[in-house]
C-alpha cells in the first residue's frame, strides 16, 4: 500500500523494536507461576491432618450424643472435610436431607478455595508456548529485514562499482547479524516451553491433589449421615422385638388353653 496506511509497516516497525520485551514477560511468567506453585503447596500442606483418627474420634462422640464434643474436635482441625462435616452438623435436628444439602453447598465452597490460582497455572501452561512462538516471530522478522538492508546495500556497491569503471562488485551478505537474530528469536520459544512445561505439571499435579483431598471428605461425611439416620430413625427395631414378644406371649397363651381343654 503506498501513499497511505499500511498495517504491515506498522507491524513491521513493531518487530524491529524486538523481542526481547517478549522474553521479559515470559520471565515475569515465570516468576509468578512460581510463587502460586510455592504458595499452593504451603496451603494444602497446612490442610493435613489424620482423617481416620478423626472420624474415629467424631463417631464415638456422635454415638454418645455429644454434638458440642463432636464439633469441637471438628474445629481443631484444619482439613476441609472438618468444615464440611461441621456444616452438616449444623443441621443436625433438621434431617439428613438437610445436612446432606449443607455438605454439598459446603464441598462447593471448598473446592472454589482448593482450586485457587489454578486456572492461572493452567493458562500460562496453555498460553507461554504461544508467547514464545510470537518473540520468534518477531525475531524472523527482524532477520529477514536485515537480510533485504544487506542484499540492498550489495546491489548498490555492485551499481557504483560499476558506474566507476571497477566492475560488478562480488555479492556479500552480513550472514552474522542475521544468523544472530535468528538464535535470538529461537531463545524466545525456548524460555516459552521452559515457562510452559512446569506450569502445566504443576496444574495436573494439584488438580489431582484437591480431587484426593474432596474424596476424604466422604469418610466424615458417611459418619454424620449415619449419625442423623440412627436419630431420627423411627425406632423399628424396638417395635420389631416388641411385636414378636407379643406374638410369642399369644402363642404361649393360646397352647396352654388347648392343653386344659
Amino acid at each position: 500500500m503506498h501513499g497511505g496506511f499500511s498495517l504491515i509497516q506498522l507491524f513491521t516497525r513493531f518487530a524491529m523494536l524486538g523481542a526481547e520485551w517478549v522474553m521479559w514477560v515470559l520471565v515475569g511468567l515465570s516468576v509468578a507461576s512460581v510463587a502460586v506453585m510455592l504458595e499452593r503447596v504451603r496451603y494444602y500442606r497446612s490442610l493435613d491432618d489424620d482423617l481416620d483418627a478423626l472420624s474415629s474420634a467424631v463417631r464415638d462422640l456422635l454415638r454418645k450424643g455429644d454434638l458440642s464434643g463432636a464439633r469441637a474436635r471438628l474445629e481443631k482441625s484444619p482439613s476441609p472435610a472438618a468444615r464440611i462435616a461441621l456444616a452438616g452438623l449444623d443441621e443436625h435436628d433438621a434431617g439428613v436431607h438437610s445436612a446432606e444439602e449443607a455438605m454439598a453447598g459446603a464441598t462447593a465452597r471448598v473446592r472454589i478455595t482448593l482450586e485457587r490460582y489454578l486456572a492461572f497455572l493452567g493458562t500460562i501452561g496453555n498460553n507461554a508456548p504461544f508467547v514464545g512462538l510470537f518473540g520468534t516471530v518477531i525475531g524472523i522478522i527482524q532477520a529477514f529485514d536485515k537480510l533485504r538492508a544487506s542484499e540492498q546495500a550489495v546491489r548498490e556497491a555492485a551499481r557504483r562499482a560499476a558506474a566507476a569503471g571497477g566492475g560488478a562488485a562480488a555479492p556479500t551478505f552480513d550472514t552474522g547479524a542475521v544468523m544472530g537474530t535468528l538464535a535470538e528469536a529461537l531463545v524466545a520459544t525456548a524460555i516459552g516451553l521452559f515457562v510452559a512445561i512446569p506450569a502445566v505439571a504443576a496444574f495436573n499435579f494439584f488438580q489431582r491433589r484437591v480431587k484426593e483431598i474432596l474424596a476424604s471428605n466422604e469418610t466424615l461425611t458417611r459418619v454424620v449421615t449415619a449419625s442423623m439416620a440412627a436419630k431420627n430413625a423411627p425406632t423399628p427395631y424396638r417395635g420389631d422385638v416388641e411385636t414378636k414378644t407379643a406374638k410369642a406371649d399369644k402363642a404361649e397363651k393360646s397352647e396352654k388353653t388347648s392343653e386344659k381343654h
